[in-house]
């Protein structure tokens, strides 16, 4: 009897939710078949698995089309991993996005869990998350506390920085058409910007086991080319508070947030003898404390 139901459960579960798995690569070829790998291997069945090529040049046209012919090969010309994501979302067939970065991998149970979550719990969650493993240069990376992960309404909790890694996400399709797409004029942090304009407006789901595993340390990665991260996390925040619909309490952090994050570009750029660089940012720095205290004196 027990197992009839779980046929049920199972047969039911397989017409509900279909999902198509998006992976942006660009020159990671060695990387691709792990990758793969975890997708196909998914205890929970997947229904697509789209791979956006970015122009490589190591032959991962060749590779994906002689290996795994099943999956669906996007060729785009314009480099960046946000336009690659977002083509994909767009060429995507099912409702229901996850994404995996070329270099990282799934546990076999990951989807199968976050499904487990969209189905049978009381919240009707749009995005789901999972914890993670960090590997560096193969050896595991013990995380921080600010690192730590959460579900719920965590707005607040990602102001500092990003809570929550793509490729551990499951996600419906219609929070992009109401929130938007990943920002392809920010070169890096553009998953910060996106979770922000989300978790502003939309309870999040997680799952608080080790079902992605993060591989760092190699070249190409976009985090290890620029100095100054918060400077793209500004670039966010300023466009958030500027043209997206915040509640007075969040305008009040995201300005508190900003002058932060200047307060640190300011003392790098100085350590740098930037003073271009430092002119720009006090000048920022000065208008937000004036925003600031508008805020302050309106709220009291």
């Amino acid at each position: 009897m027990q197992n009839k139901e779980n046929i049920s459960i199972s047969n039911k579960i397989l017409k509900k939710i279909k999902i198509s798995v998006v992976i942006p690569t660009f020159n990671r070829v060695a990387y691709l078949e792990r990758c793969i790998s975890s997708v196909i291997k998914q205890s929970y069945k997947i229904d697509e698995i789209i791979v956006i090529d970015n122009n490589s040049n190591d032959n991962t046209v060749e590779f994906i089309k002689n290996k795994y012919p099943f999956i669906k090969l996007l060729n785009e010309e314009k480099e960046g991993v946000s336009f690659a994501r977002n083509y994909g979302i767009k060429k995507a067939k099912n409702k229901w996005i996850a994404f995996l970065d070329s270099d990282d991998e799934w546990n076999k149970k990951k989807i199968e869990k976050q499904v487990e979550k969209i189905l049978f719990s009381k919240s009707k969650y749009k995005i789901i998350h999972t914890n993670e493993k960090w590997i560096r240069n193969g050896k595991h990376l013990n995380k921080k506390k600010k690192h730590e992960k959460k579900g719920g309404y965590i707005f607040n909790d990602c102001l500092e920085i990003c809570k929550i890694s793509p490729s551990s996400v499951l996600m419906h399709k219609s929070l992009f058409l109401k929130y938007g797409y990943f920002d392809d004029n920010l070169v890096v942090c553009e998953d910060y910007d996106l979770w922000l304009r989300i978790t502003s407006q939309v309870l999040v789901g997680y799952v608080d086991e080790v079902l992605l595993i993060k591989h760092g340390g190699h070249e190409g990665q976009l985090s290890k080319k620029y100095w100054g991260i918060d400077r793209f996390r500004v670039q966010a925040l300023e466009k958030l508070i500027l043209k997206f619909f915040l509640n007075a309490d969040q305008k009040y952090l995201v300005i508190k947030m900003i002058i932060k994050k200047l307060n640190i570009l300011s003392k790098g750029a100085k350590n740098r003898g930037n003073n271009k660089m430092l002119i720009s940012i006090k000048q920022k720095e000065k208008f937000w404390k004036q925003e600031l205290h508008k805020h302050e004196k309106s709220s009291v």
